[in-house]
């Protein structure tokens, strides 16, 4: 397939079986993770009357694996059946979810149970993006990057339309703890349908294989460290994005449903409407993000988007008057949020694809997600500090702004240099 981006490199991908079934699994999967954005933080504030700090542990406890995904991706590599991986990450997924409508049908849920299928949740969810990038690179050429992970977040955006509104109703029809089955079935078929990819190429495999000893996975997830860090594009790339998740969580999604819930009095439905409506911003970005990469550059439109993502949030601190208007500030802050982390996401998640090293995927991988997720809880919790000093509105201001400065990361970086991808092959050696 030619280098050029265009729609039709995206539908010809979608005729390959294997991209079919994984743009399937994915889709599915995260129209179900929308739904449970939605009823995780109003099942502990309109089911146990949470606090914002609450709220803020819960969404620190998903993302407090990551920090282990060094150790993971390390392991990862040396594994020849990476699909089974992702299979059982799944599955693990769907059972714990289960788990909190059926104890709330028995009025046991507590607020403990909530943490703790956070936090395992967040387990089997890190052991399965830490396997997805190596798993991805099987299935697409590196001249389909940009079309292959233009086309993913194309349906992840879609989720974002789709599920905050379905999520919504079904808190307000079912109740918050029986929308999460619609997520735990999502696993289900997205489980069902990785089982049917057959990749197209070998993976390489680390010499050990399954018998690695442990000693030599802990040099391999240093080994994952140190590329990381000395590679002059993945060291900007993962300074940015951390910069970015940091401010990002502390402006937590979970807090602007709590802000829209508790500070502009929306309910549960509306919340969800205009969050889906908002989310149009994303499936807009998501298929501009090719066309703006030729137009400007990967590394520009990369920049643009880090600044707009993040600063769009302080965007939902200025609604006020009827319903109607709450509501329509709320959707347009979350569609100016949406456009810019696409443009964001697509290009550096292409950009990662091209210049890691087959043999140091998953390792790699798993150092920056240890880094760049692992930094994620600690923004949450910051953020729920910060909202009980400050106030949810002021607290969403300072995310917005320390969000956007993270694009200084990439000042003189070759990836603020790269008009395509293949600008950064030969900056594929360390130190470059």
């Amino acid at each position: 397939m030619s280098t050029d981006v265009s729609g039709v490199t995206r539908r010809a991908l979608l005729h390959d079986r294997g991209f079919r079934s994984l743009f399937v699994s994915h889709t599915v999967s995260q129209l179900g993770d929308r739904v449970s954005e939605i009823a995780f933080p109003l099942i502990a504030v309109l089911v146990l009357d949470a606090t914002p700090g609450q709220v803020a542990v819960l969404t620190a406890l998903v993302w407090l694996p990551n920090l282990a995904a060094v150790f993971v991706g390390a392991w990862i590599d040396r594994q020849v059946h990476k699909k089974k991986i992702m299979v059982v990450a799944d599955l693990v997924r769907a059972a714990l979810l289960v788990t909190v409508p059926i104890a709330f049908a028995f009025d046991g849920v507590t607020l403990l149970q909530l943490y703790a299928v956070a936090l395992l949740t967040g387990a089997a969810a890190a052991l399965f993006n830490t396997t997805y990038p190596a798993f991805f690179v099987l299935l697409v050429q590196r001249s389909d990057f940009i079309a292959a992970n233009s086309a993913m977040s194309a349906s992840r955006s879609a989720s974002f339309v789709a599920g905050p509104a379905l999520g919504g109703a079904l808190v307000q029809w079912l109740s918050a703890p029986v929308a999460l089955v619609v997520d735990a079935v999502s696993f289900v078929v997205s489980a069902v349908c990785l089982r049917r990819i057959q990749p197209t190429r070998v993976p390489e495999v680390a010499p050990g294989g399954d018998d690695a000893a442990p000693a030599k996975l802990l040099h391999d997830a240093r080994e994952g460290l140190r590329y990381t860090f000395a590679h002059a594009v993945l060291r900007g790339v993962l300074g940015c994005s951390t910069t970015v998740n940091y401010f990002t969580f502390v402006a937590a999604s979970a807090l602007i449903i709590v802000y829209a819930s508790r500070q502009l009095h929306l309910s549960s439905g509306v919340i969800g409407l205009a969050l889906g409506i908002g989310a149009g911003g994303a499936l807009v970005g998501a298929f501009t993000a090719p066309w703006m990469s030729r137009l400007l550059g990967v590394g520009r439109v990369a920049v643009i988007g880090g600044v707009v993502f993040p600063a769009s949030i302080a965007i939902v601190t200025f609604a006020g008057g009827p319903v109607w208007a709450r509501a329509a500030v709320l959707a347009l802050s979350e569609f100016f949020s949406g456009l810019g982390v696409m443009w964001f996401d697509v290009n550096l998640n292409s950009v990662m694809s091209t210049v890691i090293p087959d043999h140091l995927r998953a390792r790699v991988s798993g150092a920056f997600s240890a880094v760049n997720y692992g930094i994620r809880p600690v923004g949450a919790l910051t953020g729920g500090a910060l909202s009980a000093w400050i106030g949810l509105g002021p607290t969403l201001c300072v995310g917005a702004v320390g969000g956007a400065l993270g694009v200084l990361w990439l000042v003189g970086n070759p990836v603020l240099r790269a008009r395509t991808l293949d600008d950064l092959v030969p900056a594929t050696t360390l130190g470059t």
